[in-house]
């Protein structure tokens, strides 16, 4: 589409016109004077301004016919005429421009930041995922070459390589189902049914499954509910299990001998705030922040003997933000760690 004047310009430039044409007739018609060379001067400054404003009109029209293209292709957007020719008619039209571009610069800036680190992110990813995977695959293969080299035959040893060989194969199906989860709520593929029930009686199932654990370490696992009265939530039961799971199982993991995990709840009006604490080995605060992170390891050598995936706690914090709600994590090295997370309370 043919672009038009501003209308103001337009307006201006014909009464400019206009005006000097009627001095003009004036002093040649009406005027007695017989100096032409005044009529001259007159004439000539005339005839400049004219020619100047001529030529700011024909300069502005070229800049935005010129600049208007531009403008658009910073954007990258489909920006109606109308709504560029209201931008393009300031007075200052580079500054109206100028500005575009260094907001443009800088938006750009900041996108092409967030995929350096969205990169390294991957990288570290990819490098932990093989790391993971390694370890257990070289297991085996190193238990089925000593099977096959005659250790088969060894009723000392043949028994022996095939329950590790089973264990590492456990491991590598724990870190595989644990990757299709946390790839399944990214996502959005994972379709949370929710219901009502008392989230008192879950941490009452977790603990019944790790009594014998926390036995061995004499740890000591303990509710503490307001009267001994049920906590009703409104959310996914065996997805809230699993992240009950993962906390409690951590708590005794790195929990200190003779320790203890207590689990509270706090009614938030129309939240239940459920914490789960210990006095265990606690974490470092410079780790705080990364402790969500896939495969992040506080302790890499004592969490790969102590078993794990590395993505428990990451599976926990998708989980929680897909109920829509918070999980965050208190800890001092040495003193304990706390995990609280946030339900709907189910009484609101």
């Amino acid at each position: 589409m043919k672009y038009t004047a501003p209308r103001p310009m337009a307006v201006l430039l014909a009464a400019l016109i206009a005006l000097l044409t009627g001095i003009l007739t004036i002093m040649f018609v009406f005027t007695k004077t017989s100096n032409f060379y005044e009529l001259w001067i007159v004439y000539v400054l005339s005839v400049f301004i004219i020619f100047y404003v001529i030529l700011y009109y024909a300069l502005n029209n070229f800049i935005i016919h010129r600049i208007r293209p531009i403008y658009k292709t910073i954007h990258n957007i489909n920006i109606p005429d109308k709504e560029i020719r209201e931008k393009l008619e300031d007075k200052d039209i580079i500054s109206v421009v100028d500005q575009e571009v260094r907001e443009w610069a800088r938006t750009k800036t900041l996108e092409i930041d967030q995929l350096k680190k969205l990169e390294q992110y991957r990288k570290e990813f990819l490098g932990n995922v093989s790391h993971e995977l390694k370890t257990p695959i070289f297991n085996i293969q190193g238990y089925v070459l000593t099977l096959l080299d005659g250790g088969i035959d060894d009723k000392n040893i043949n028994i022996k390589y095939l329950e590790r060989t089973e264990k590492s194969l456990n491991r590598l199906i724990s870190i595989v189902n644990d990757l299709e989860t946390i790839s399944r709520l990214e996502s959005a593929e994972l379709h949370l049914e929710l219901s009502k029930f008392d989230i008192v009686v879950l941490v009452e199932e977790v603990f019944e499954m790790y009594e014998i654990t926390a036995q061995k370490k004499n740890i000591k696992l303990r509710l503490r509910t307001p009267d001994n009265r049920p906590v009703m939530v409104h959310a996914n039961r065996e997805k809230i299990f699993d992240v009950v799971t993962n906390l409690v199982s951590n708590s005794i993991k790195y929990g200190k001998k003779d320790g203890h995990t207590f689990v509270d709840f706090l009614d938030m009006d129309n939240r239940i705030l459920i914490e789960i604490e210990d006095d265990g080995i606690g974490i470092a605060e410079e780790d705080l922040p990364r402790v969500f992170e896939r495969f992040y390891r506080v302790d890499k050598s004592r969490s790969r003997e102590q078993g794990g995936t590395g993505l428990g706690l990451a599976i926990v914090k998708h989980i929680i933000e897909a109920h829509k709600q918070t999980i965050n994590c208190r800890s001092s090295a040495g003193k304990g760690t706390s995990f609280a997370f946030t339900l709907r309370n189910a009484n609101t």
